[in-house]
């Protein structure tokens, strides 16, 4: 199959980002697909991650990790920044338009023979097991795309399974309470794995015992960052686990919440090799992470930051690290947009939206975008000032670019839509 023909293919069938549905919450359908394949998943060793924020940056810090003690390492992800080609990277390269196509459209000819209807997200998850297989990776690590128990990834035996924390989101499926969304990412955990726990919340923490698992390390209790500063381009942490402390480790990502996701990595990637870390190699490790679209500067004077924060939880945090962080002299200026399932004004609440001096409204490039004069009715409710709706992210941002003077700082967040669309945007305007 040709790479357009794998991405006609994929949008032929129900995909929860662009609807907001999911059709069949079961792992029914992957599994058929994978039997069908002789379940490429079980000849490589896995590590498995959730939680509601954090997630993203936990699994490519254990992904650089492991690659730089010589392993050849599988990624997977959701959803993507840039092209739907990163969601699915060995050793940090994501998978090549003819691969991509070949991978889709072996699983497009399970269909009939497997008997099932998958989902877009089932039939990229089949792919990924498969393409891992094939290129004999030694691990991957895995991202779930949505809560735990019956995301299409569940379908492995993790030899570690990580939760980073646990906060309000997709409540449509897994609500009304973070319990109920507690007990849902619970599910990755088997008897095989070794759980890593960075969910702090007594109450919820029990929900996590009581899952079997080979051992367990929780936060605070077997690991924990002891030291969290700023520091320049990211942060200086120390963190202890059973086995060892990592004095002076430089996270080369923005916001005190990077601190505690490396240190939930690096007590990841302990239980994985039962080992310590060599300082060299953790070194060199952190020296090579980056996360497009997480708290990412993309210029300067003025300043310009865009990150994918989406819940509350998330907007909370964005902030913190906007406010604190990177407390500049000039007017603040906000993009942003949501999805129609999400509680705005919360959002707009946790980010601190009143504090901006001017806040630019747009839709998300998505049928499940809130449109833009909504969102900015939003705005203007929780007590902004100065609310301008824009007709698309580009003209938002251009909008607040002409606005803005050398002193000044702009924040684009609210949505991964918002942050993918500004950041191609952005990048066609930096000098060549």
């Amino acid at each position: 199959m040709r790479y357009a023909d794998a991405l006609r293919y994929l949008d032929e069938h129900s995909n929860y980002e662009r609807t907001g549905r999911v059709d069949s919450p079961s792992t029914h359908n992957i599994e058929r697909l994978l039997d069908a394949i002789a379940n490429p998943q079980n000849s490589y060793r896995t590590i498995h991650v959730t939680g509601t924020n954090g997630k993203g940056s936990t699994a490519q810090i254990i992904t650089k990790l492991l690659m730089a003690h010589g392993l050849r390492v599988g990624t997977y992800s959701s959803p993507h920044i840039n092209r739907i080609n990163d969601r699915i990277c060995i050793d940090g390269e994501p998978i090549d338009d003819d691969e991509f196509g070949m991978q889709i459209g072996a699983i497009a000819e399970l269909e009939v023979i497997a008997g099932v209807r998958p989902s877009f997200f089932e039939i990229m998850t089949a792919a990924m097991f498969r393409w891992f297989a094939d290129e004999a990776v030694d691990v991957a690590v895995i991202e779930v795309g949505m809560l735990g128990r019956w995301d299409a990834t569940n379908v492995i035996n993790s030899e570690v399974a990580v939760i980073t924390n646990i906060a309000l989101d997709h409540m449509e499926y897994a609500g009304p309470t973070v319990e109920h969304i507690a007990r849902e990412k619970a599910g990755i955990i088997k008897p095989s794995s070794t759980l890593v726990l960075g969910e702090t919340d007594e109450v919820l923490r029990e929900i996590f015992f009581a899952e079997i698992a080979r051992s367990r390390l929780v936060r605070d209790e077997d690991f924990s960052c002891e030291d969290n500063f700023l520091a320049i381009g990211g942060r200086m942490i120390a963190v202890q686990t059973p086995r060892a402390r990592y004095e002076d480790v430089l996270v080369p990502l923005h916001g005190q919440h990077q601190g505690d996701n490396a240190a939930l990595a690096i007590c990841a990637v302990e239980a994985f090799f039962d080992d310590t870390i060599n300082r060299e190699i953790l070194d060199e490790a952190m020296s090579t992470v980056a996360m497009p679209g997480r708290f990412e500067v993309m210029s300067h004077r003025p300043l310009v930051i865009v990150d994918g924060a989406h819940n509350p939880a998330g907007a909370e945090v964005c902030a913190e690290v906007f406010f604190s962080d990177f407390n500049t002299q000039g007017r603040k200026l906000l993009v942003t947009g949501a999805l129609r399932s999400r509680n705005s004004e919360d959002l707009l609440s946790a980010m601190r939206a009143d504090e901006f001096d001017i806040v630019f409204a747009c839709t998300p490039p998505t049928p499940r975008g809130l449109p833009a004069a909504e969102m900015a009715g939003h705005a203007t409710n929780i007590g902004c000032q100065d609310v301008r709706v824009a007709e698309s992210v580009e003209q938002a941002c251009e909008s607040a670019l002409k606005l803005a003077q050398a002193d000044d700082s702009i924040l684009i967040s609210g949505s991964l839509y918002i942050v993918s669309a500004a950041r191609a945007y952005l990048l066609s305007r930096a000098p060549k």
